[in-house]
Formats: structure tokens, sequence, C-alpha cells
């Protein structure tokens, strides 16, 4: 491999040589002829043979001698400017393809050198920013998901192994053999979660717009916690705007509103209250969850939308901090907008407006 770069650059350098001869030999010539034209017009000398020749031997010389410069310089000039750019790039990638994520380029003078190099070392930058930060959050992510396994598995495992008591009452008999399947349940939910994500995120459902009434589906959401509101005797305000028509996938966002309306219980506590509301516009549907618990700070508000990301760590056994991403992710295919008003002890409002008509 070396001796084949080698010669290419001996190939690339008698090149250059050859065009800067041609060049220097086209030059020299065209200068000579007329030098001896005037010459021979002003003095007027008789042209021999021998000083014929003479000249043309110190034009040849004069020809390889200025072309062997004019080489020497621009290897110069190519060292400077075009290989100390190029292999400052090259060491870069080399870098980058060994993982290194964190390697920068710092921008080459403007003297003497194409500022075109300059462009592809602000893009090779940028492109070295955005994955460092994908590979940051890959390895946030893997991290999330083992941690997140790894809690209800031992939970899980604990509960099994105190089954194995022979001797064990059927009160707590049924308590562990629940804890086993709200543990299993929680992994199912996560694994389903992280998977629907990976495929928004990689495109890989396509919404497939339907014209349907949001006011049904937001009501046949709303009952499936009629159990878990009538447990926790949490009161329901609802303001829904009957026949509210909307163009969207209906599937998408029966998970924006499956999972708010799962945090608003989840995070509300005995007694308290539970709001839906649902109005229209011409151009959009503009639905609000609104919970009495716990709220949340501006920080953690900020961050909500992130995956694996849990404000509340008292409450972190509850979930698993993806239902927020994939909704943020569903509202973003489906060109709406989802926003949060929260202060900590006076509960949440989560905001979502669907555009009634989605464009291609």
């Amino acid at each position: 491999m070396k001796k084949k770069k080698s010669f290419e650059k001996v190939l690339f350098a008698l090149n250059n040589y050859v065009v800067f001869f041609i060049l220097v030999a086209f030059v020299t010539t065209c200068c000579m002829l007329l030098f001896i034209n005037v010459l021979t017009d002003t003095l007027q000398l008789t042209l021999t043979e021998e000083n014929i020749a003479m000249a043309a031997k110190l034009t040849f010389w004069n020809v390889v001698l200025l072309s062997f410069v004019f080489t020497l310089i621009d290897v110069i000039r190519r060292k400077i400017t075009v290989e100390r750019p190029v292999r400052r790039i090259t060491d870069a990638t080399e870098k980058m393809i060994r993982g290194d994520f964190s390697v920068r380029i710092k921008p080459i003078s403007r003297f003497g050198t194409d500022t075109k190099f300059n462009e592809i070392i602000d893009c090779f930058n940028k492109m070295a920013e955005e994955l460092s930060g994908v590979e940051t959050l890959r390895t946030d992510f893997i991290a999330n998901v083992s941690h997140e396994m790894k809690t209800p598995l031992a939970v899980m495992q604990n509960f099994g192994t105190l089954l194995q008591n022979p001797d064990l009452p059927a009160a707590q008999r049924i308590e562990y053999a629940k804890g086993i399947t709200d543990g299993s349940r929680r992994i199912s939910d996560m694994m389903t979660n992280i998977l629907k994500l990976n495929r928004l995120e990689n495109q890989q459902i396509y919404p497939k717009a339907t014209e349907y009434n949001v006011s049904e589906q937001l009501c046949e959401c709303l009952l499936q916690y009629e159990t878990v509101w009538e447990q926790k005797g949490i009161e329901i305000e609802t303001e829904i705007a009957e026949d509210v028509m909307i163009t969207a996938d209906e599937e998408l966002l029966y998970l924006v509103w499956n999972n708010l309306l799962s945090n608003a219980f989840k995070f509300t506590p005995e007694g308290g209250t539970v709001a839906v509301s649902l109005t229209e516009n011409e151009d959009y549907a503009t639905v609000q969850v609104k919970d009495t618990g716990c709220g949340m700070s501006p920080e953690v508000g900020a961050h909500i939308f992130e995956k694996f990301y849990q404000g509340d760590t008292s409450r972190a056994t509850q979930g698993n901090g993806l239902g927020l991403a994939l909704v943020k992710r569903v509202i973003d295919i489906t060109q709406g907008e989802i926003s949060v008003q929260s202060n900590p002890g006076e509960g949440s409002t989560f905001t979502v407006k669907v555009r009634r008509q989605q464009s291609e």
C-alpha cells in the first residue's frame, strides 16, 4: 500500500513537471522568437546556424531549469495549502472511525489556502458534534434500559423466591403473585414503548390520516381509567365539545391521550381532581389534561419530554420515562403542538393542539 502511494506521488510529480515544462517551453519560445525578431529588425543582424543552435540550447536549458523551479514551488505550495489541511481532516476522520467523537478540527488560516477547506471543516465539526450527541444518547439509552429492567426483575425474583415457601399464607401468596404480574407488565409496557418510539424516530411509522370523531376517542380513553379514579376517589371534570372531527392518524393520537391521562391519574393523590377539555377552531382541536398532583419545577418541565427522564424520583417506580417522549414524537409527526404548565404542589396542565387537516 505504501509503495503504491509512493509510486502515485512520483507519477503526480512527473505529471506536474511535464505540464510546467510544456507551459514554460511555450512561453519562453514565444518570448525568444519575439526578442530575436525585434533584435534582427532593429540592429539588422545576420543569424548564422551557430548562433541559432547556441540560442536553442540556451533556451532549452532555461526551460528545464524554470520548469524545475516552478514544479518545486508548486510542490511546496501544495504541501502547505492542500496536503496539510487534507491530512488534518483525514486524521480527524480516522479518529472518528475509531469511536472518538470528541475530535474537532481547528479552522485553517485563510492566508494562502483555499477557503473551501474551512467550509469542509465546519461541516465536519457539526457532524462530529451531532454524532457525539447521538452516541451519548445511545449510551444513556442502553444504561437506562438496563436500569429500568433490573428493578422489576429484582422484585419479581424476590417474590418468586418468597412464593417457594410452602407455609406461605394465601393472602401473601396472592400479593406476591400480583407483584410478579405487575413487574412483568411493567417490563412489557416498557419494551412496547421502546419499540414504538424506535419506529417513530426511524420513520418506520407513517401517519395514516382519516377523518374521525376525536370527541368520542377522548371519552373512550377517559372511561378506561374509571376503575382508577373510583379507587382513588378522584373527581373528574370534563368539558369536551361534541362531534369534533379531525383528519389525523387515530391510532397515533390514541397513544397521546392514553399517556397523558395515565400520567394525570398516576400523579394525582386520593381525593384530587383531573380535568379534561376539548375545544375547536377553524385550524386546531385543542385538548387540555389538568391534574392536581405534585406538579413540577420549570427545570423539570424543560426536560419532561426527553427519553427516560423522570423528574419525581419518588414515583419513578410507576413509570419508565418513555411515555411523554412518545407523546412528543407523535405530536411532531402529526404536525401538532404540545406544552406544559406546572408548579410544584399545584399540579400540571398539558395542552395539545392538533391540526384538523393534516398536510401531506
